[in-house]
């Protein structure tokens, strides 16, 4: 059986860029999407969030798509994502692959539905959008708009969601399910989406403080990212190069509590642990840790006492994105990991934004700045949902 599962293509779309070149050269330049409430209706105007700069009707006539037709925005924004994705990876014609199309997202079409619904109450005019409230809807409807999907699923596990879709489709590879498999995720911003991390009290009112002592929340975001995956000796048939490999992988859920992750980080040390043993590494292997780090004083706090349980003293390089992008929640698993890929591909480490202040509690300090080009072999991605269903990803270099 052939376990070498290779990336052959990515896409992303978020607050920062609508494809990976605009991604990379804002992160490399430390430039934020993080801005005051545009597109969102909302009451809550003066939240900074990383809203996608595009309204659903610019991004309805660059996909060519009528005013006429029923469409939620979180797929708006994945349809860019993969099909950046599936060009990259030479995938037009797939009519003689099993391919199969895996998405997380948690609100699916809540972002139409909180709007139509007064409406559905009095009249059936928008039974459509109604529909489209269920999260599997929109994959349903990336993949009718693409075409070409042998198997469509899924994944619902707040912000680990896509990160287990990369998972997920790594298994059908291995398991002979499937020829290819396009795994990611999608997630748009809705007034349920900001009343509810508001009325959990964990927003920051300014842009947000991954890792810092005086870190008050996170902001809130958009965006969608996506990866083919193959395995290695399918990529040689097909002839494509490969830009990084899914080398190792694991979920836990220690079920400490809804929102929270357990006070001695167990799930994000055993998510880490086991992502590493899986890639055939050690610790000291890991050349850069792509950190969940939503700037919460809960999450910031476990994760980093998890990674100092597993790399002791010499926790590698380690860094949060999110005062970059916003926490794109059932998107950042796979939007990250392409960042992460980008990481690889170009020698560099994306750097932890608006850091001030070091933690007590923790005996490392993020990344601020910029390092000199070096060596990038392997990556850990991590991703942490509500409910302690936490994930991690290494992603290395061919």
């Amino acid at each position: 059986m052939d376990r070498e599962i290779y990336i052959t293509g990515a896409g992303v779309v978020s607050a920062i860029g609508m494809d990976k070149a605009a991604t990379l050269d804002a992160i490399i330049n430390q430039r934020s999407g993080v801005e005051p409430v545009r597109y969102l209706s909302t009451s809550h105007t003066g939240l900074p969030v990383g809203e996608v700069k595009r309204s659903n009707d610019e991004l309805r006539e660059m996909l060519d798509i009528p005013p006429s037709e029923a469409f939620i925005r979180s797929s708006l924004l994945g349809i860019p994502a993969v099909g950046e994705a599936l060009r990259q990876a030479r995938l037009d014609d797939r009519s003689s692959l099993r391919v199969a199309f895996l998405s997380g997202i948690t609100v699916g079409g809540m972002d139409q539905a909180e709007w139509m619904y007064p409406d559905f109450l009095r009249n059936d005019s928008k039974n459509a959008y109604i529909e489209l409230n269920d999260c599997g809807a929109c994959a349903e409807q990336i993949a009718d708009y693409m075409g070409g999907f042998d198997l469509v699923s899924t994944v619902v596990t707040a912000c680990s969601s896509s990160a287990n879709t990369v998972m997920m489709g790594a298994d059908l590879i291995r398991s002979g399910r499937a020829d290819l498999v396009v795994a990611g995720g999608t997630e748009c911003l809705s007034r349920y989406h900001v009343n509810g991390f508001n009325t959990l009290m964990i927003l920051d009112r300014e842009i947000c403080r991954p890792f810092d002592r005086d870190r008050a929340g996170i902001n809130l975001g958009e965006g969608a990212g996506y990866l083919v995956l193959e395995s290695s000796g399918m990529a040689a048939r097909r002839g494509v190069k490969p830009i990084g490999r899914i080398a190792g992988y694991r979920n836990v859920c220690d079920a400490y509590h809804p929102t929270a992750s357990s006070p001695d980080g167990l799930g994000p040390y055993l998510a880490m642990k086991g992502a590493v043993e899986d890639a055939g590494l050690k610790p000291e292997d890991i050349d850069y840790i792509n950190a969940h780090g939503t700037g919460t004083p809960n999450n910031d706090l476990t994760e980093g006492l998890a990674a100092m349980k597993l790399f002791a003293d010499g926790v590698p390089p380690i860094a949060s994105i999110k005062a970059c992008t916003g926490h794109t929640t059932s998107a950042a698993g796979s939007f990250e990991a392409v960042v992460s890929l980008l990481a690889l591909e170009h020698n560099f480490l994306p750097v932890n934004m608006n850091f001030r202040n070091k933690m007590e509690e923790h005996s490392f300090t993020p990344v601020t700045n910029p390092e000199p080009a070096r060596p990038v072999r392997h990556i850990l991605s991590n991703s942490f949902g509500f409910g302690g269903n936490d994930s991690a990803i290494v992603l290395s270099k061919i």
